[in-house]
């Protein structure tokens, strides 16, 4: 497409049936959310805990991503994602929502003792009491209500002040031009990077290793990093095709979407690769204390195990090893359905058998509708924001590029 034929005014318009499914998948997560506590049962009230839990830190960890994709290519200068950054630009706009909303869920999980119950719980760090528990006790400095809630409130915070300096300074580039809006953005994601690199593994273990407070692995957090940055570039690939096909961006073309493979199909690997170094360690090692982790998820989730490593390993290395797979809209966006349900997968098998009591976990109307609750939430909240202004960056400094990008 040449340039002359781009319209750099072209605004998302959302009506019509996207928008009313996004307030009905809202609703049917209301409807499941309270389905499972009115059900008056504490196994129900866990798992409808739990499943809040993992689409609120889902949630937030996709728009937080979205956020690092930013900074990633400021810092990178790169010039090929210049016409989709209002894309990454809308997550990016929606993680103060995200924030709030996971921070009152752990706060609830909190009091209700529904959640993070192995280490906040009645005497377990008290010397003489029935329930004492050394290892808890012996954690209780980091582990402890007020200095947990507050590294997710600071932590959650400074990420949401990032996405909205990188968000402001590029529409303030929209209407002065120049330079001085991308030399802001270089340097402030520079910061970030730095910032975001060494506490986002922090923000993993309070946030899911610790709903079992006996058990650690220094890997997790990576492990939990490339899920959350994999999640998020299947999110950009499936928006992008979405919008491609109802007639906006189409100065998107094949090569734009080959990166964005590119990065799935590469990152999908080093997820792999983090998950199976912490799984062969422990294995081989064969420490109990160390084991249990596993012996749980194999026992008791033995399905949603082996189905992890299917959609998240075996899905997006086969179908994307091709090149023109990767080019190819239907091809990339089945992958990226499947590597999004396949992170909810894995996040379901993290939370679950350190919430939900064993043997009593399920999966059903809590499940599916809080599911498509948040995903209603997500759509409504990110396409909101993606219509509020032009979908190009018209003064970025590298769009030219963007629009001639071919590999």
């Amino acid at each position: 497409m040449g340039t002359h034929n781009i319209n750099f005014s072209e605004q998302f318009e959302f009506t019509g049936k996207v928008k009313t499914l996004s307030i009905v998948g809202i609703a049917l997560g209301i409807a499941a959310i309270a389905y499972g506590f009115l059900a008056g049962d504490k196994v129900m009230h866990e798992r409808t805990f739990a499943n809040l839990l993992l689409m609120a830190y889902y949630f937030a960890c996709v728009c937080m991503s979205g956020t690092f994709f930013l900074a990633v290519q400021y810092v990178a200068q790169a010039g090929w994602s210049a016409s989709i950054l209002r894309v990454p630009q809308a997550m990016a706009k929606t993680l103060p929502i995200a924030a709030v909303i996971l921070i009152v869920v752990i706060s609830a999980g909190l009091y209700t003792h529904n959640l993070y119950h192995h280490w906040h719980a009645e005497g377990l760090t008290v010397e003489g009491s029935p329930n004492y528990d050394a290892i808890i006790a012996g954690k209780s400095v980091f582990l402890n209500v007020p200095f947990f809630l507050g590294r997710q409130v600071v932590f959650l915070g400074i990420y949401s002040i990032f996405s909205i300096m990188f968000v402001k300074f590029s529409y303030n580039e929209d209407l002065a031009g120049g330079l001085n809006s991308y030399r802001k953005s270089f340097k402030n994601a520079c910061i970030f990077l730095v910032i975001y690199g060494f506490t986002t593994p922090v923000f993993a273990f309070d946030t899911i290793m610790s709903l079992e407070a006996h058990w650690f692995s220094t890997m997790f957090g990576w492990y939990n990093f490339a899920a959350m940055w994999v999640s998020s570039l299947a999110t950009i690939a499936i928006i992008l095709i979405l919008l491609r096909r109802a007639g906006y961006m189409q100065w998107v073309n094949n090569s734009h979407l080959h990166n964005l493979g590119q990065f799935i199909f590469g990152f999908s690997i080093f997820w792999t690769y983090v998950w199976f170094a912490q799984f062969l360690l422990i294995y081989y090692a064969n420490m109990p204390e160390e084991t249990v982790y596993f012996y749980k998820r194999f026992e008791y989730y033995k399905f949603w195990f082996f189905l992890n490593l299917a959609m998240n390993f075996l899905a997006p290395v086969l179908l994307l090893m091709d090149r023109d797979n990767k080019r190819t809209d239907a091809k990339l966006l089945f992958v990226a359905i499947v590597v999004l349900l396949g992170h909810w997968v894995d996040y379901y098998q993290m939370i679950m058998p350190g919430t939900v009591e064993e043997g009593h976990n399920g999966f059903g109307i809590i499940e599916i509708g809080t599911a498509l609750g948040f995903v209603g939430l997500f759509t409504f909240t990110v396409l909101t924001s993606l219509s509020k202004k032009p979908l190009i960056a018209k003064n970025h400094p590298l769009l030219q590029e963007s629009l001639h990008h071919q590999l």
